[in-house]
C-alpha cells in the first residue's frame, strides 16, 4: 500500500518525500512523464535512462538543437532534441544532465537516429544517477508532431480536469448547503472516485468512511487492531507491498494553522492521479468547513452544557424532578447511582499559572480525550470543561454481590468504581497532553448528592497529587486520614510535629533510617503483632525483637502507650504525602 500525502504516483509508483515533494495543486497543472508515456503522442517512446524519475510533472514543451542549451531551460520542461546537447556540449555530457537537474527539468525526449546519433553513455549513466529520465521517440516520429500532439493531449487533460473539478465543486457545495456532514462528503467522493473514502482525525480516529472494504479495515498496516484507526504518517507508513495493488492519498485538512486530520482515498487496480489529488484538496476544504462549523455547533453546545453542571455541581440546578428532566434533555442520566470524576491539571513545569480567568494550555485536548473515552462507556454521562479541571459525572455500575447502591459507610455503594476510572485516566494520558490528577467521590445514590460528591473527587484529587504526585489517581473512600491532614495550611507546622514524633526517623535519604521507619510503619499498621510484622517483613523473630527494642530508644515505649503509637501513625502517614518532601 503506497501512501501520497502530497500528490500521485505515476506508473503505480509513489511520490518521494525528498526535496521533489510537490503540491496537488502543481500536478493538475501538468501530467507526469510516466502519464506521458501512455498518451498517443509518445506511444512507442522508450526510456534510456532515468527510469526513477518518471513521476517528474512536464508542464511545457521546448525544442532546442544548440550546443549549449542550458541557459535556456525551464523547469518542468519536456525537452525535445536530436540528442547533440547529450553528446558533447560546453560542460560535458554527465555535467550537462546534473546541471538540466538542477534547474529543474522534466525529461529529454531524444528523436531516434539521425546524425546527431544516441546519448552518451556518460549521459545516461548520469541520468541513473539523478533520475532525470531520458526518452527515446519512435522511427519517424517528427518532432514538430510531438510538440503539438503532445500539448494538445496536456491541454486536454487539464480541460477534463477543470470539468470533473467543476462537477465535484458543485457536489460539495451541493452537500454543503443541504446541511450533510462527513458522511455525506466521504458518500459523493468514493462515488466521484471510484474508491474508498475517509475522513481520519489527527489521532486517526475515522470521523466518516465510505466505500472502504471491510478486509482493509482488518489490516494492521493500515488501522490499528484495537480500535481501528487510521495509521496515518509522513513519510508513507507500513510495509511496501508491490503486489497488492492498493494505494492511498491522503491531504490535510487544514483551517488556517489547525490540523483537523485528513481525507483519506484508497484504489486498488489502479494508480491515484492528479486530478484525485485535486479533487481530495477541494473536499478537504468541504470537511474543514463541516468540522469548523460543527466545533462552532459543539462549542456552545459545550459552554451552555457547562454552565448546567456547573450549576448542578453546587447545587443551584433546583429540585430533583427539574434536575432530571433538564439532564434528559441534554442527553445525560442522572437517575441512578453516579460517581463524580474530577481529572485537575498538574501545574506547569517551573511552576506557572494561567492568567486569573485565563484557561490553562491543554485544556480543550484534555476535555476532549476525557470525553471520547467516558462515552464509550457510558454515553448517558455528563462531561465538560472548566479552565483547570474537567468534570465527570457517570454511572456507577451495578453494586457487587446484590448490595444496595448507598449502603456503605457515608453513602458510599458496596462497589467502588475506581477501577474504571483508573483505566480512563490511563487511557487519556496515554493519548498525550498535559499530565492530571484524578480524584473519583462515593457513589451518590441520588441527584441531590451530586454537589457532596464533586467536592469529594475535587478532594481525592487533590490529595492524591500531595500523596503520589503529578498523575496520580485517588479515590475519596481510600484517603483515610489523609483528608485531614491535607487541610492543614500551616505545612511548617505540619512537618515539626512531624519531626518531633519521629525524632531521627523524619530524616530523609539515609538507607538506614528508611529501613526503621519502614519497620515500625509494618508493626504499627499490624497493630503490633511481632509474628506478622516479622513474617511480612521476612526477618527473624528475634531480629524483629532487636529492632522494637532499638525504636522504642530513639521514640520512646510506643508499645505500652496508646497515645504515642497515635502521634506516630499520623506522623508516618504525614511522612508519605509529597508536598511536605519538598
Amino acid at each position: 500500500m503506497g501512501d501520497l500525502a502530497d500528490g500521485p504516483a505515476g506508473g503505480g509508483r509513489d511520490l518521494p518525500t525528498g526535496g521533489r515533494t510537490r503540491s496537488a495543486s502543481a500536478l493538475a497543472r501538468g501530467l507526469t512523464v510516466a502519464e506521458a508515456l501512455n498518451l498517443p503522442s509518445l506511444r512507442g517512446a522508450d526510456v534510456l535512462a532515468g527510469a526513477g524519475g518518471l513521476d517528474r510533472v512536464i508542464r511545457r514543451l521546448n525544442v532546442m538543437e544548440l550546443p549549449d542549451v542550458l541557459p535556456w531551460v525551464e523547469p518542468h520542461e519536456l525537452l525535445l532534441t536530436t540528442g547533440s546537447p547529450l553528446r558533447g556540449g560546453a560542460h560535458g555530457p554527465a555535467r550537462l544532465v546534473r546541471d538540466l537537474d538542477g534547474r529543474g527539468l522534466a525529461a529529454v525526449a531524444v528523436r531516434a537516429g539521425g546524425r546527431a546519433g544516441a546519448p552518451s553513455g556518460a549521459a545516461l549513466a548520469a541520468a541513473d544517477e539523478v533520475g532525470l529520465p531520458v526518452l527515446r521517440l519512435g522511427a519517424g516520429v517528427a518532432l514538430g508532431d510531438v510538440l503539438n500532439r503532445l500539448l494538445t493531449d496536456i491541454l486536454n487533460r487539464q480541460a477534463a480536469t477543470l470539468a470533473r473539478a467543476e462537477e465535484a465543486h458543485r457536489v460539495l457545495v451541493d452537500v454543503i448547503l443541504a446541511g450533510g456532514g462527513l458522511a455525506a462528503i466521504t458518500g459523493e467522493l468514493a462515488r466521484l472516485l471510484d474508491g474508498g473514502v475517509l475522513v481520519a482525525a489527527p489521532d486517526g480516529r475515522v470521523l466518516a468512511r465510505s466505500g472502504v472494504a471491510p478486509e482493509l479495515l482488518r489490516d494492521p498496516r493500515y488501522f490499528a487492531a484495537a480500535d481501528g484507526r487510521f495509521l496515518a504518517a509522513d513519510p508513507p507508513h507500513g510495509p511496501r507491498t508491490p503486489d497488492d495493488g492498493t494505494r492511498v492519498v491522503q491531504v490535510p485538512i487544514l483551517a488556517g494553522t489547525l490540523d483537523h486530520g485528513r481525507v483519506v482515498l484508497i484504489t486498488r487496480g489502479r494508480a491515484a492521479d492528479s486530478a484525485d489529488v485535486h479533487l481530495l484538496e477541494r473536499a478537504a476544504a468541504t470537511a474543514a468547513l463541516v468540522i469548523t462549523k460543527d466545533l462552532a455547533v459543539a462549542a456552545v453546545e459545550g459552554k451552555y452544557q457547562g454552565d448546567f453542571l456547573r450549576d448542578l455541581l453546587a447545587g443551584r440546578a433546583g429540585d430533583a424532578a427539574q434536575v432530571a428532566r433538564h439532564c434528559a434533555a441534554l442527553g445525560w442520566d442522572v437517575d441512578r447511582p453516579l460517581v463524580v470524576v474530577v481529572a485537575e491539571m498538574d501545574p506547569e513545569p517551573g511552576g506557572a499559572a494561567p492568567a486569573p480567568g485565563g484557561l490553562c494550555p491543554g485544556h480543550e485536548h484534555l476535555a476532549e480525550a476525557w470525553s471520547l473515552a467516558v462515552r464509550e462507556r457510558d454515553p448517558r454521562a455528563a462531561v465538560a470543561g472548566y479552565s483547570r479541571e474537567v468534570v465527570v459525572v457517570m454511572g456507577a455500575g451495578e453494586p457487587a454481590d446484590g448490595a444496595a447502591a448507598g449502603a456503605a459507610p457515608g453513602g458510599g455503594a458496596a462497589r467502588r468504581p475506581g477501577g474504571l476510572v483508573r483505566t480512563l485516566a490511563a487511557q487519556v494520558a496515554g493519548w498525550g497532553g498535559r499530565s492530571f490528577a484524578t480524584g473519583v467521590s462515593r457513589v451518590a445514590a441520588r441527584p441531590e448528592d451530586i454537589p457532596m460528591a464533586y467536592e469529594q473527587a475535587r478532594r481525592a484529587a487533590r490529595v492524591g497529587r500531595q500523596m503520589h504526585g503529578a498523575g496520580a489517581v485517588a479515590e475519596f473512600d481510600e484517603l483515610g486520614v489523609y483528608r485531614l491532614l491535607s487541610q492543614i495550611p500551616d505545612t511548617a507546622e505540619l512537618r515539626s510535629f512531624m519531626a518531633e514524633a519521629l525524632g531521627p526517623l523524619a530524616a530523609r535519604g539515609d538507607p538506614e533510617t528508611d529501613d526503621l521507619r519502614t519497620t515500625l510503619e509494618a508493626l504499627l499498621d499490624n497493630n503490633l503483632n511481632v509474628a506478622e510484622t516479622a513474617r511480612l517483613l521476612h526477618f527473624h523473630y528475634n531480629t524483629l525483637r532487636y529492632r522494637i527494642g532499638k525504636l522504642e530508644r530513639l521514640l520512646g515505649p510506643f508499645t505500652t502507650d496508646p497515645h504515642l503509637r497515635l502521634d506516630l501513625l499520623v506522623a508516618l502517614r504525614a511522612f508519605r504525602m509529597r508536598s511536605l518532601a519538598e
